[in-house]
């Protein structure tokens, strides 16, 4: 019997087991995929999850091959709107680190298998659950065979479709955005230099991040879900609405998505975790998801092994629920905003935005208020507030 068995080797699931083998744990990992995916989703790590990363020691070999973004800029009809800049929030990591997750994901997996290389196993899909009340039993399927695992606690991280949340009966609630998107990936044209461009146009936004090995992710919003549409059709979308050139014969990844969010009644059930997009399904518009749930799992994991140690936990796990579903609930409310400002508006309409935006961001202060919720930075006073030094 294992002490925790995670089902799910995404990122969430691959770092709270290497946070857990450090802790001495006897860990087993089970993912229904036979390699890891190379399609390139989240992009983004925040402040915070560099944070996360480094306490299992893979924070500065992602550093060594992301791209530090220290700056976003708005742009509108060839014009600056505003700028925020997070190297000056205070922060340990003072920048957003632009690099994929499958490189993201090589690293925690070479981490879990320095640590155990028993600890990951591939092609193992999880197909029922039993909790008896000191330990789960999951039923398992592999190629050719049927099987089980036994662990005294389980935790999902088995993303927004989850198996687990599912046997449990666990509901959700969120709500599907009326918005769609096309993202590719291209070779970057160099006039944008390491810095984070949101275009707020009349047609609806376009996004442009910079990424390792001289390439540039755009999202573009679109009018509807465009299934059958090429890296041709991306690039003369972003080139109409930015009179930018990329080359679609030069495309590395391209894909067409909608959104939506969704929030799991319960995080705990049980000897049962959910974490992650198994617990909250984020938006993927400001790219706050992967983040989360590390941080889910940096607060999980000290709870669980004081649980294994046979401690009582169970005022330490109400509050890990209410805390983590109030950080769901901001990183959601945060990429709702995020998508509402790339809608298509009138030019009448976004040109009295841009003014209120700019009335609104006229302090440094101000900006660096929007740049921690975009950066998912700790909140800090400002100078002069009642309780802290001014």
């Amino acid at each position: 019997m294992f002490d925790v068995v995670i089902v799910g080797a995404g990122p969430v699931g691959l770092y709270l087991g290497a946070l857990l083998l450090q802790d001495g744990l006897s860990v087993r990992i089970v993912e229904q995929r036979t390699a890891p995916s190379t399609h390139s989703r989240a992009i983004g790590i925040h402040p915070p999850g560099l944070s996360a990363l480094a306490r299992v020691g893979i924070a500065q070999e992602l550093i060594a091959e992301g791209v530090p973004i220290t700056a976003g800029v708005a742009r509108s009809a060839g014009k600056p709107v505003t700028e925020l800049r997070f190297d000056g929030l205070g922060n340990a990591y003072p920048f957003i680190l632009a690099v994929p997750q499958a490189r993201t994901v090589a690293h925690l997996e070479a981490r879990v298998r320095a640590l155990d290389p028993q600890a990951l196993q591939r092609g193992v899909t999880v197909t029922s659950l039993h909790d008896a009340g000191t330990s789960v039993t999951l039923g398992t399927t592999s190629p050719g065979e049927q099987g089980s695992l036994t662990a005294r606690l389980v935790v999902g991280a088995d993303g927004a479709r989850s198996t687990l949340r599912r046997e449990l009966g666990i509901a959700t609630r969120g709500r599907n955005y009326p918005d769609s998107y096309l993202m590719g990936d291209f070779v970057d044209t160099g006039s944008q230099d390491a810095t984070a461009v949101l275009y707020l146009e009349a047609a609806g936004i376009v996004e442009s991040f910079p990424l390792p090995g001289g390439l540039r992710r755009w999202v573009v919003h679109t009018d509807k879900l465009l299934t059958e549409a090429t890296p041709a059709d991306l690039a003369a979308l972003i080139a109409d609405r930015t009179s930018i050139t990329v080359d679609p014969a030069r495309n590395s990844m391209f894909s067409a998505f909608t959104v939506r969010s969704r929030h799991a009644s319960s995080m705990i059930s049980g000897r049962v975790a959910l974490i992650g997009d198994a617990a909250h399904e984020i938006s993927p518009i400001g790219g706050q998801g992967m983040t989360l749930g590390w941080l889910d799992a940096a607060a999980l994991s000290p709870i669980m092994a004081a649980a294994l140690r046979g401690e009582r936990t169970g005022r330490q796990l109400a509050h890990f629920e209410r805390s983590r579903k109030a950080a769901a609930a901001q990183a959601s409310a945060q990429a709702w905003l995020n998508t509402a400002l790339g809608r298509p508006r009138s030019t009448s309409f976004l040109e009295k935005r841009h003014r209120l935006a700019q009335a609104a961001l006229g302090t440094q202060w101000s900006k660096n208020v929007v740049a921690r919720r975009f950066s998912m930075a700790p909140w800090q006073e400002p100078p002069g507030t009642p309780g802290t030094p001014g």
